[in-house]
């Protein structure tokens, strides 16, 4: 596992500091519409000093650019896609299945389950299911070059701790 400060930062992982890039310029607030009225003229102000109304929206562009740096690749978000799947779909199929062969087993007297047997064992594979969700994302290489390990434990402990490192620096005033 590579130390914090030598491991190369990815494009989408939030950065240590809670300041914003110096690309990204906050949005101004746009000045109430004024209500025209039709009593008195308006009466012009030749003291007050003109300030230079300057647009902060960004261009289509600009925002597809800073959209497709901040966000997940395609190639790791296919790969975190498949684990998911693997992951979260091998249980929930197994808890589905077991409805089916639970039925089959007690309709022909092959074992008498109790209820709350089947229950308990489709809570559990349901379970893993949704755990299996966490994993496959974490245990997926997040760096587009490296496919990752099989199992990804490795991948697992350096994204967990991106993860855990994000919710502290979050938590610091």
């Amino acid at each position: 596992m590579a130390s914090e400060s030598s491991r190369k930062r990815l494009p989408f992982e939030p950065g240590r500091s809670g300041s914003k890039p110096a690309d990204e310029v906050p949005k101004a607030a746009k000045p109430a519409p004024k209500k025209k009225s039709a009593k008195k003229p308006a009466t012009v102000n030749t003291t007050a000093v003109a300030k230079p109304v300057v647009s902060s929206k960004k261009t289509a562009k600009a925002k597809r650019a800073d959209r497709a740096t901040t966000s997940i690749p395609q190639e790791v978000s296919d790969r975190m896609l498949r684990r998911m799947l693997v992951f979260s779909g091998v249980p929930t199929g197994l808890g589905i299945l077991t409805f089916f062969v639970s039925y089959y087993l007690v309709v022909n007297q092959v074992v008498e389950l109790p209820s709350y047997f089947v229950l308990l064992v489709t809570l559990g594979c349901f379970g893993l299911g949704v755990v299996g969700l966490t994993y496959g994302v974490l245990s997926a290489s997040w760096d587009e070059e490296r496919p990752g390990t099989r199992l990804g434990l490795d991948e697992f402990q350096v994204n967990f701790g991106r993860v855990t490192g994000a919710w502290g620096n979050k938590s610091e005033p």
